[in-house]
Parts: structure tokens; sequence; C-alpha cells
């Protein structure tokens, strides 16, 4: 049984004519009254019974009705709730994002866009370097703001800016005396470095940037997050290289100091990716507002 043979038989149980209903359904009333008499034989029941003058409902066709309008209204409420689904999913896009692009990015985009595309929902996830690459490999996400340049059959990616690594110590440490630090200055020191499981990308850049200039750092603890490196350096215990992005949170921090050193520490990348089999349309929406604004590499 189809829901047609339904639609056919709740049809016909209003009108009490085959002509009128034919006509409703838009079907030819030979085909009609053939629907309703398999549907007759489907159930083994009667539900019409039929003259020359009039047709009238059995007394099994009354039983019959109420469940055959309920199924009906029931299924035509799934198909809606069903397109509604669908239309908020094409409506959606998924923003994975870093500290980074939530402090720098989405402030000079989000409002315009909420402003220019009202009906668009946005899907905001924070994670860490790791789980947006796996997110975006897996298309759980449409774009996603990471250092790493990811390279894939459905993956791309742009470059938005380049920022400077800065040095943070405790205002109670010894080397605060210097504006510039010296490079040898900076053997033993204590220094508190992003975990390469949560921020591979700032890991590397920092341990590169050790060994090419002979930096023998005491690394004695790998932060899972920005907030617990500054935490660290709050505390006194030790020092941290970060991303310039940071300054205006710890600018006039009592504790915290920011130096130069003697040799910059390397530049970062900060690079929007995209799954190119997702929705392109709300995709290219995003692009779109990105592209008009400019990020100037940050200082």
């Amino acid at each position: 049984m189809e829901l047609r043979h339904l639609r056919y038989f709740v049809t016909v149980a209003e009108e009490l004519n085959f002509s009128k209903a034919a006509l409703r359904l838009h079907t030819a009333q030979p085909s009609l009254s053939q629907q309703i008499k398999d549907l007759e034989k489907r159930l083994g029941i009667q539900l019409f019974n039929r003259t020359k003058r009039k047709v009238e409902l059995t007394s099994e066709g009354e039983s019959f009705l109420p469940y055959a309008q309920s199924t009906l209204l029931q299924a035509d409420l799934t198909i809606q709730k069903t397109q509604k689904v669908a239309n908020e999913l094409s409506n959606c896009l998924s923003i994975s994002f870093g500290p980074v692009a939530e402090l720098k990015i989405f402030p000079n985009i989000l409002p315009s866009l909420r402003f220019d595309y009202p009906d668009l929902k946005l899907n905001l996830q924070s994670m860490n370097e790791i789980q947006q690459q796996k997110a975006l490999e897996a298309g759980q996400i449409d774009i996603g703001f990471i250092r790493e340049n990811l390279t894939g059959p459905d993956l791309r990616s742009s470059l938005l800016f380049r920022e400077k690594l800065i040095f943070l110590l405790p205002k109670t440490h010894p080397l605060c005396r210097y504006e510039t630090i010296p490079i040898r200055a900076l053997d033993h020191e204590a220094l508190i470095i992003a975990s390469v499981e949560h921020a591979p990308t700032l890991h590397r850049s920092v341990m590169h940037f050790a060994k090419q200039h002979n930096i023998k750092f005491n690394f004695i603890q790998h932060a899972g997050n920005i907030l617990f490196n500054i935490n660290s350096v709050n505390m006194g215990l030790g020092c941290a290289i970060l991303p310039s992005y940071i300054e205006p949170m710890i600018k006039n921090h009592p504790n915290i100091a920011i130096r130069s050193l003697e040799i910059e520490p390397p530049l970062i990348d900060l690079f929007m990716s995209y799954n190119t089999k997702n929705n392109q349309k709300n995709i290219e929406i995003f692009i779109n507002a990105i592209q008009n604004k400019k990020f100037q590499q940050l200082s």
C-alpha cells in the first residue's frame, strides 16, 4: 500500500463522486477506480458501495477513513519538517576556529555578515589545530582558521596574514632589565611551550627558532592552550613565546612583561581553509566577506 492509495481513497470519500475526485487528483477516472479496487483488494474489505446514481462509504470504509486521514496528515507533517531541516542545513555554515580568529577575524567579519545575510545560520566551533584538520578533512565543518597550510583533493587554503611571535616573561624576572634580550641570555631559561598535540605549528616554530640559534631552553611545561601559557607566565613558572595577537590582552598586565629579542622570532601564518565538497554557495559568501577586509600583518 502506498500513500497515493490513501490519498485517492480520502478524496473519493470526501467527494463521494469518482468524476469530481478524479478532477481534484488530476487523474483519469478509470485509473482512479482501478486504484481504489487495488486498495480494497490489499485491505480485503469493500470501502465503497457503488451504484449508477451514487457512491457511499461502507461501514468498513467509514472506520478506515479517519486512519487514512491521520496517516496522510502525519506524512505531510513529516515532509514539511524534513524540508524545513533541509532548508536550514542549506543555510548553515559550520566554522571552526582558534583564539586568533575569535579575537582578530570574527569581530571584523561577523557583524556585517549577519546584517547582509540574516538567514545564514553560523555554527561556530572552537577547536585546536589537530581537531580542525580532522574535521575539515572529514567534511564535518565548512571553513576553518588554522595555522597549517592544508592540502588535499577536497581542501583549499588561503593565507590571511602572518604575525610575529613575542617573548613574554614575569615582571619579576631578572631578564626584564633588558629592553632587548641577548640571545645567549636565554640559555637554560624555563620556557612554557605550546604542546605539539594542540598547536603543532606554533610548537614547531618555537623549536625551530631555538635549534636555529642554538638556544638551550629548559622546556618545563607543554601547554594545551594559549590561556594556560599566559597564566603560567603570570604565576612566575617561566617565559613563553606566543603569537602577537595576544598582546592587547596583556598590554597592561600587572605581572607580565613583553620584551624584544636580539634576534626576532619567526613569523607564524594563519590560513583560511575550506572543504570543496561542502556547501559552496555559503562558503563563497564567507570568502567574499573575508576578501572585502584587509587583514594586515599583526605586529
